[in-house]
């Protein structure tokens, strides 16, 4: 990306951020006309909450330490909240609309108007608040989604297969190497064959002695037939040759656009990530690939973005494994990610082609999920008898 690029992209989010940020302290500074304190508390504490983020990436390059990981985290959290102290104060703006349109409130609320502001400024804040608590719990305890799939094709000596996967785990500052380690346990409790990560291991660039943490932890993953990765766009964003490097140290063997026989009984395929092709790097058409590939036997691809998913059918593919959606993470962009993708999340089958595309075990940005669970996925496939 172009530093042109970079400074119009920054210039955007600030103004974004800005007037969003802008728009909910009028709000609140109106409905605490009445209360001169509260207003002064509620402006101090906001604009700590509002700085928290930057100040802490600032602080994170001066000095790295463990005072900047808990400023970027207060500032992530931020992030779900303003979400949803933004959607009280639409709330709040539409039902006084329906007030002047149609005469909606009782008169209580009209007799006395500043009172009625400050009990909705309470109901709202306290709802956002409490919002965000929930989907930080929700974040605590993936939930596990089982497939039993059938492949008419014969897999050598294997008459099934179970793979345990997890995608989008995003390790970085705020999602430490305390999640990658209950994650792997979930993994490890499954007894899985094959193991996957589907992209997006990695979130932001890490070295030393969380480098090595994180590899020592990917060591434990227990699966008989390996653990194999994809690349994802995070892990462009972290810095791709440091992301691959840490993967390996892990014991994870990271395919970019190729494909390895496994066990002499079927083909694991993965593609880089589009985002290679932004960053200068090529990718392999999917038919290449799999030119080389004995279509009589199963054929499994991991692709990080569920895009395009024909082309999968077209050239072969049993099974296809995404991750990249989050199914939105948040409450109300879950249904906006449900317009943008084909398969947002869950399962689908487009002629003798199988599609799983998952939430995501971590969180990318806020550690709150409000619009969807994390998920650790098993898959069971059964293939046909042996030739």
């Amino acid at each position: 990306m172009k530093l042109s690029q970079i400074i119009i992209f920054l210039v955007i989010v600030l103004l974004v951020y800005g007037s969003i940020n802008f728009y909910i302290l009028r709000r609140t500074w109106q409905a605490l006309a009445g209360s001169p304190a509260l207003r002064w508390v509620f402006f101090s504490l906001f604009l700590l909450l509002v700085l928290a983020y930057p100040a802490g990436r600032f602080l994170e390059r001066r000095w790295g330490n463990s005072i900047s990981a808990l400023v970027i985290t207060i500032g992530a959290y931020y992030f779900a909240l303003m979400l949803y102290l933004l959607l009280a104060a639409w709330m709040v703006d539409l039902l006084r609309l329906g007030d002047k349109l149609f005469g909606i409130f009782p008169e209580a609320v009209r007799r006395d108007p500043q009172r009625s502001a400050e009990v909705a400024f309470l109901v709202g804040v306290g709802a956002a608040l409490l919002t965000v608590i929930i989907g930080h719990l929700n974040t605590l305890h993936p939930r596990l989604r089982k497939l039993d799939l059938k492949i008419d094709k014969p897999a050598g000596t294997l008459r099934e297969l179970k793979i345990a996967f997890a995608s989008d785990i995003h390790i970085g500052t705020v999602t430490g190497t305390e999640t990658l380690e209950r994650i792997i346990q979930d993994l490890n409790s499954l007894n899985p064959d094959l193991a996957l990560l589907p992209g997006d291991v990695f979130d932001e660039d890490i070295s030393g002695a969380r480098a090595q943490e994180v590899s020592r932890l990917l060591r434990t993953i227990r699966a008989p037939l390996g653990v194999y990765a994809c690349t994802g766009n995070h892990d462009y964003y972290a810095g791709i040759e440091r992301c691959l490097e840490n993967l390996r140290l892990g014991g994870v063997t990271v395919l970019q656009d190729e494909a390895v026989k496994v066990a002499d009984s079927f083909y694991l395929l993965a593609r880089k990530d589009p985002t290679s092709v932004r960053r200068g790097e090529k990718r392999t058409p999917l038919k290449d690939i799999t030119a080389g590939c004995d279509p009589s036997v199963p054929l499994i691809l991991l692709d990080h973005q569920p895009l395009r998913l024909e082309e999968a059918a077209q050239n072969g593919i049993d099974f296809q494994i995404s991750g990249h959606t989050h199914a939105g993470q948040l409450f109300p962009l879950n249904l906006i990610n449900q317009l943008v993708w084909e398969v947002y999340w869950g399962y689908a089958r487009k002629g003798k082609t199988h599609y799983y595309v998952s939430c995501g075990a971590g969180t990318w940005g806020p550690p709150v999920r409000t619009g969807s669970y994390p998920e650790i996925v098993e898959i069971r496939l059964r293939f046909a008898g042996e030739r």
